[in-house]
């Protein structure tokens, strides 16, 4: 079936599901694909360059609004959120994303500005450090990684900070590198992840025309929780005085939950391993 219209993938990452909406969409539709990653952008703007429905956009889910509005569209069919770091981010070296390479503490998703990771953990109190992995990472032994961090100070490399987080833990979690909690909690800590993510959601809904649908695909609790929230908050009638006469019109609730959450099968799983703790949930607005 073919369906027209404009649809925002907001993390085109290198374009998957840029891809397949393009194959779905009919002649007179548009793909607006927006990244933080430079290095995505540029990918992106190869893609577009062979096919003249997408248009490329570097920016925040914060600024979606303002992206669109500097295209002029003012509303959208559908928006995509998929919340996932992207492979080619955490397979770089470069990056400084992961802990199975030895390179620079980088870990920011737009590299054009902002600061690194190094930067962060070299400035931060220890009280802020042992604050973020514990939030963010939810780290058992957060106060004692902040002081081995502090103590050891400064950081540059994605080697030394893992040495530092496997000896400031008195024990390990089977299955699981002892400083996965802790790289986790740093990038979102460094890209600001789960405030651009409140925004993002806000933005997004807001551009939806009538009958359109936001799609959000999160890999852990954190932003499931914040993304079920808000889905929740959307789809509910507003709270109104006991015994007031109002138009039925005003009891409607914004929008409401079509699906979710939904799991990848086990098919999935096996072509693309990382997609194992995928959660997508869908809201539709209210007609």
């Amino acid at each position: 079936m073919v369906r027209e219209g404009i649809y925002v993938d907001a993390t085109f990452g290198r374009g998957g599901h840029t891809r397949r909406l393009l194959e779905v969409l009919g002649a007179g539709s548009r793909v607006v694909a927006v990244d933080r990653d430079p290095e995505a952008i540029a990918a992106g703007k190869l893609l577009a360059a062979d096919d003249s429905r997408l248009q490329v956009c570097h920016g925040r889910f914060s600024e979606l609004d303002q992206l669109l509005k500097g295209l002029q569209i003012s509303e959208v069919q559908g928006v995509l959120m998929d919340l996932g770091t992207s492979s080619p981010q955490l397979d770089d070296a470069r990056r400084g994303f992961s802990f199975r390479f030895d390179a620079p503490l980088d870990m920011r998703m737009d590299t054009t500005g902002g600061e690194s990771a190094a930067e962060w953990l070299n400035d931060a109190s220890e009280q802020d450090i042992a604050r973020v992995l514990r939030e963010y990472g939810e780290e058992r032994y957060a106060r004692r990684v902040a002081a081995a961090i502090v103590a050891a100070r400064p950081v540059h490399t994605t080697a030394e900070l893992a040495a530092l987080v496997s000896r400031a833990q008195p024990r390990s979690t089977p299955g699981k590198h002892d400083a996965t909690r802790v790289f986790q909690a740093i990038r979102m800590q460094v890209n600001q992840e789960l405030p651009e993510l409140q925004a993002g959601l806000v933005a997004a809904f807001g551009v939806l025309r009538p009958g359109g649908r936001l799609a959000v695909i999160s890999f852990h609790s954190l932003e499931d929780r914040l993304v079920k929230r808000y889905f929740r908050d959307r789809s509910r009638p507003p709270q109104l005085p006991r015994r007031l006469p109002v138009r039925a019109a005003a009891s409607q609730a914004e929008a409401r939950i079509v699906a979710g959450p939904l799991q990848p099968g086990e098919a999935e799983i096996r072509a693309n391993p990382r997609a194992r703790s995928a959660l997508l949930r869908v809201l539709e607005k209210a007609a």
